[in-house]
C-alpha cells in the first residue's frame, strides 16, 4: 500500500466505525477531557476533519483562514455557553454541520472562501456551545478549553493533510468525494435521530 493512501483509508474507515456519537457531558478533570471530547463524538470528529479537508480543497490561504475561523468562533460559542446564553437546537446545528460540510467535500467544485468562512463560523458556534455547556462540571475549565481547542486544531490539520493528498490523483479525489457524500448522509442520520 502506498504511504499517501493511508490517510484516505483512515478517513474512509472512520465512517464505518460504530462509535458513541454525542460525547457531550463526559465529565473529567480538565485537559484530558478537553483533548478527548472532539475525538469521542462522531459528530464532532467528522466536522473537525471536514473543516481541514474543505480548507485544502479550496487551497491557498484558506488552509489557514478556514480552520482559524472555526477555532475562533468555536471559542466564542463556548464563552456564550459559559455566560449562560442559551442556543436553540445545539445538537441540530452540529448535525447540520456534518451534513453541509460533507456536501461541500462531495461537490466537484470547491466552495468559495467567503462561503466556507461563513458556514464554518456559524457551525463552529454550535460546536463551541456544546463544549462550553460542559465547563461547569469540569474540575479545570481552562485546561479543558485548552484541550478541546488543541484537539480541534490537530483534527483540522489532519483533515487538511487528507484533502491535500486527495488532490493528487483522480482516484483519491473520487474516494474523498464519496467520503463527503457518506458524511453528509451521516449528518442526515444525526438529524433523524437514528445515530
Amino acid at each position: 500500500m502506498k504511504p499517501l493512501s493511508k490517510p484516505l483509508l483512515f478517513f474512509a474507515s472512520i465512517l464505518a466505525v460504530p462509535i458513541t456519537v454525542h460525547a457531550h457531558l463526559i465529565g473529567g478533570a480538565g485537559l484530558s477531557s478537553g483533548l478527548a471530547h472532539p475525538l469521542l463524538g462522531l459528530d464532532h470528529l467528522l466536522a473537525m476533519l471536514a473543516v481541514g479537508v474543505i480548507s485544502a480543497k479550496i487551497g491557498g490561504r484558506a488552509i489557514i483562514i478556514v480552520p482559524t475561523a472555526f477555532v475562533s468562533f468555536m471559542t466564542i460559542g463556548g464563552m456564550l455557553a459559559i455566560a449562560g446564553i442559551a442556543f436553540p437546537a445545539v445538537e441540530t446545528g452540529i448535525a447540520l454541520s456534518v451534513l453541509f460540510f460533507g456536501a461541500m467535500i462531495a461537490l466537484s467544485k470547491s466552495p468559495s472562501l467567503k462561503l466556507a468562512i461563513v458556514l464554518v463560523a456559524l457551525f463552529a458556534l454550535f460546536h463551541g456551545h456544546a463544549h462550553g455547556e460542559e465547563m461547569p462540571v469540569i474540575a479545570s475549565p481552562a485546561l479543558y478549553a485548552l484541550g478541546f481547542v488543541a484537539s480541534t486544531a490537530i483534527l483540522h490539520f489532519s483533515g487538511a493533510l487528507l484533502g491535500h493528498y486527495a488532490k493528487k490523483t483522480v482516484f483519491r479525489t473520487n474516494l474523498l468525494r464519496l467520503s463527503g457524500a457518506a458524511m453528509s448522509t451521516t449528518g442526515m442520520l444525526f438529524l433523524a435521530g437514528t445515530l
